[in-house]
């Protein structure tokens, strides 16, 4: 194998950008984005200079590492992704909350089991995120009724929707990718419902474990900001006294007598007139300073600037307290697309934007308290949970946007008479592809041109359904196994696989390749593993002369198998920061779960296609 490498230098340049992309995919501190950008740059600019002679004698354009984005694959997640949005923003699953809603009031035993069959149903039509983005304030509105950590329901909720992506060809943006390389490799495609009835089976026992078991097996945990002593903010204005020491001096003498996190807001002189608060303008007795924060920086602020604490029309005492005047403090979070994920909390605008007024911001194991050195440099991330303070009327238009979950416990889902008609467009899209009238990228378009036609989603939604994340790394994944592909690096590791497991039964090979898979996926982009896994099962197939479709869909199942670590997939983040969940707890409950379906869907396999 070394002698091949070395004879073929462009393979191993491959493989050693693979293994970086992996180890990059892995840092927290680079984006998903950063890491897939780099890839493309690397194979463009690489096989610019460093051009490659494919056996048949024409040259490797570095153009052709683009053409994901042109890519049928690509164009159908996209697709499914307008889709589905479609059904969320319509109002179309409405009865759905509703019914699950009504359901843990009355039967609370079975509510559970309820709700992962129906996570698991709708992931296999619609994308993972959404259904777990309807899910979770039903199950924290379930938390806050009865007392019960919501630590006990999202994770079993979070796997049931990725185990019911796994069972059909358009269930997850994994599976397409597997399906459509396999079928433009050679292999002849999966219908859409091909290997539902697998999945199925081992289902059946993931979703007892899910339901029996893995809520015994979870702590009971505090949700990051339950219970957090909240410092709320006021507004409130100090006026000025004519012995005050800022008085006569500029707005910026008095900003640096008091400090940065002084924030004014606006300078009243006298009654209806305001002045901005330019760092020039001189100060006077008599002006009131308008600011907001905490009760106790507000006092100091006054102490500092020699003024008089002013609410309404009264000094603030017993008498007069600070009013939040209808205020509400509420646990936000950051959704997977939202428009704020890699943006500065600093730059974000939640309070002129959202009218968020935050107090905490939770990631992962750290909590920041509001104002701490350093909150307004911090990026968002998808999964961030903010504690903020906001009206109740302004949380409640939060709810409408593709940017925030409100996990206030109230279940206010949309409903519009345009919902019946988005239903019925779903279904048509799922008929056309599985009785094979026209591919799913087709379909897929055809039903986006149609709800945004009828008026059941809106060009702006549409746009906020796309993912930057996922589009980049399903084009640097694809761009990456075209790569391995052409340059013979996938044959190069499938014929070492093959080497190293020389004389194991088939049925072991399969199993080593699920087990591989399923490791990597955990650790990386489960697309980005899917990706290179895909021509290395075929390469492993083939050299033992083996069935293709049992290989593919070792692939296809073990890059689904994301329920180890919160980073294996994005809903993990989601749950792990509502519920307040630590590493070890997706350790405790998804090792088991994945241990159980790695080897029943072997054996699965082993029976569906005789090795």
């Amino acid at each position: 194998m070394l002698h091949v490498l070395v004879t073929n230098a462009h393979a191993f340049a491959v493989m050693v950008l693979i293994l970086v992309a992996f180890v990059m995919y892995t840092r927290e501190n680079i984006s998903f984005e950063t890491t897939s950008l780099f890839v493309l740059a690397t194979l463009v600019i690489g096989f610019q200079l460093f051009p490659f002679v494919q056996e048949n004698g024409s040259r490797l354009q570095p153009a052709d590492f683009l053409l994901g984005f042109g890519h049928k694959a690509l164009v159908a997640v996209c697709g499914l992704m307008i889709v589905g949005e479609g059904l969320i923003r319509s109002g179309a699953l409405e009865p759905v909350g509703r019914f699950l809603a009504r359901l843990w009031k009355k039967w609370p035993g079975i509510s559970l089991l309820a709700t992962i069959l129906i996570t698991a149903g709708l992931s296999m039509f619609i994308n993972d995120t959404p259904v777990v983005l309807l899910m979770m304030p039903i199950l924290v509105g379930v938390a806050l009724r009865t007392g019960a950590p919501p630590s006990a329901f999202l994770i079993p909720m979070g796997f049931a929707a990725i185990l019911g992506g796994m069972a059909t060809t358009i269930g997850t943006s994994t599976n397409l990718l597997v399906v459509t390389i396999a079928a433009d490799m050679g292999m002849a495609p999966f219908n859409m419902f091909d290997f539902v009835g697998i999945v199925t089976m081992a289902g059946i026992i993931a979703v007892l474990y899910l339901w029996l078991v893995a809520p015994r097996l979870l702590p009971p945990r505090q949700a990051p900001m339950t219970g957090q002593l909240a410092s709320r903010i006021y507004t409130a204005q100090i006026r000025l006294d004519g012995s005050s020491p800022v008085v006569g001096g500029t707005m910026a003498d008095a900003i640096e007598r008091v400090g940065e996190k002084f924030q004014l807001e606006t300078i009243q002189r006298r009654q209806g007139v305001h002045i901005s608060p330019l760092p020039d303008v001189v100060l006077r007795a008599g002006d009131r300073l308008t600011t907001s924060d905490t009760q106790p920086r507000l006092r100091e602020f006054a102490r500092l600037l020699g003024g008089t604490l002013i609410s309404g029309d009264h000094a603030v005492d017993a008498t007069h307290p600070l009013r939040d005047k209808g205020q509400v403090i509420a646990e936000v979070a950051i959704t997977p697309a939202s428009s704020l994920v890699g943006r500065a909390i600093g730059e974000a605008g939640l309070r002129r934007h959202y009218g968020l007024r935050l107090l905490a911001l939770n990631r992962y194991k750290e909590r920041q308290e509001s104002r701490t050195p350093g909150l307004e440099e911090i990026e968002l991330q998808a999964g961030d949970v903010l504690l903020a303070q906001s009206t109740q009327e302004n949380l409640d238009a939060l709810k409408k946007t593709a940017d925030f979950l409100v996990l206030d416990g109230n279940v206010k889902l949309p409903s519009t008479r345009k919902a019946p008609l988005a239903l019925a467009i779903m279904i048509a899209v799922v008929a056309l592809a599985a009785f094979r009238v026209m591919p799913i990228e087709a379909s897929a378009l055809l039903g986006c041109l149609t709800l945004i036609v009828t008026g059941c989603l809106g060009w702006k939604d549409a746009m906020n359904a796309l993912s930057t994340r996922v589009i980049l790394i399903i084009v640097a994944s694809l761009g990456m196994g075209a790569a391995l592909m052409k340059t013979g690096g996938a044959d190069i590791i499938a014929d070492a696989f093959v080497a190293l497991s020389h004389g194991a039964p088939p049925w072991m090979v399969l199993a080593g390749v699920m087990l591989m898979m399923g490791v990597l996926t955990n650790i990386v982009s489960n697309n980005a593993a899917a990706v290179i896994g895909t021509p290395i099962s075929i390469g492993i197939a083939q050299s033992m002369g083996l069935p293709l479709e049992p290989f593919v869909l070792a692939v296809l199942f073990s890059a689904n198998l994301s329920f180890v670590t919160p980073m294996g997939y994005q809903t993990n983040l989601l749950i792990m920061n509502a519920a307040g969940y630590t590493f070890g707890d997706f350790v405790r409950v998804g090792l088991p779960l994945a241990v159980l379906l790695w080897i029943s869907l072997t054996v699965l396999l082993v029976i569906a296609y005789p090795l």
